[in-house]
Parts: structure tokens; C-alpha cells; sequence
């Protein structure tokens, strides 16, 4: 039997955390690439490829300067070499986005009822910790068998064709 085959990140990307729930739970719309305001003891937690993004959720709120969007509840330890100035596990995030892409995403939120969901955690080809967010809507209970069943479907086709070719 051939080896698992690895799966191949987009080149200079190294992800860090990956929120796979979400792809079941919603239908992705649209997704957008942020910066996160982080300090320094959580950058080294992140490179020490600590995270778990899973139960995190992102929400618009009024700031000093118009409308910004947090990262909250995302879990980022603390470093392990860290001392007493070390960072709050599940403190909120500041996300850095255009103001566009913020009137985008508080649009879907407030007028078409949408949820911002967190996909992946990663460290772009310049060193920079990035998240991947997405603008998603909630799947009913059908459409989760569904996608359950296409999946079952797959792996049962891949099956047969191992066994046959």
C-alpha cells in the first residue's frame, strides 16, 4: 500500500491552525485575508505552532475610528519560554482589513443575517501571521447529511477503483 500522500499548502504558507468545522457547519460566500494585532510572546506561541482557532468567531464593533472587526475566543497558549509579561490565552483580537472589506463583511452580518468564521491561521511567505476569514451562512440539518453523504460517496468510490485498477 502506497504512503499517505501529504497534504500541499499554496506556497509560503505554513498554516498554523485550520477551523475544519467550519466547512461542514456553513456554506463559505466569500473569504477574505486579515492581519492580526498580536504581541510578541503570542508570535513565538504561533511559530512554537501553537493555536486552535476550532470554537473562535469574529465580530464587528464600533471603535474610535469607525467600525473594526475582533477575533474572539481563538485560543493562542502561552509561550512556553515565556516569563510574567506573557499574554492572555483567549484574549479578543484586533483584525487589520481594508475598510471595504469591513463595510463587506459588517453588510452581510447585520442586513443578510451571515457569520464571519475563521478557516486558517498561517504565517504568509513574509513571516507575517495572517488568518483566513470567511463571510459564511449557516447550513440546515439536510444539507449537513448531504455533504456527509457526497463524502461517504467518495471515499466508497475511491475504494472501488483501488480495488479494480
Amino acid at each position: 500500500m502506497a504512503p499517505p500522500k501529504k497534504k500541499k499548502n499554496e506556497p509560503g504558507r505554513k498554516v498554523i491552525a485550520e477551523n475544519r468545522k467550519a466547512r461542514f457547519e456553513y456554506h463559505i460566500n466569500e473569504t477574505f485575508e486579515a492581519g492580526i494585532v498580536l504581541s510578541g510572546t503570542e508570535v513565538k506561541a504561533l511559530r512554537e505552532g501553537q493555536a486552535n482557532i476550532a470554537e473562535s468567531y469574529c465580530a464587528p464593533e464600533a471603535g474610535p475610528n469607525g467600525t473594526e472587526i475582533w477575533l474572539v475566543n481563538a485560543n493562542i497558549p502561552e509561550y512556553s519560554a515565556g516569563n510574567r509579561e506573557n499574554h492572555t490565552p483567549k484574549r479578543p483580537r484586533k483584525l487589520l482589513l481594508s475598510r471595504k472589506e469591513i463595510g463587506v463583511l459588517t453588510g452581510g452580518v447585520e442586513r443578510k443575517g451571515f457569520t464571519v468564521v475563521p478557516l486558517k491561521l498561517y504565517f504568509n511567505d513574509r513571516g507575517m501571521a495572517k488568518l483566513e476569514i470567511a463571510l459564511a451562512e449557516g447550513k440546515k440539518l439536510h444539507d449537513k447529511r448531504d455533504t456527509q453523504k457526497e463524502r461517504d460517496w467518495g471515499r466508497q468510490k475511491q475504494r472501488l477503483l483501488r480495488e479494480r485498477g
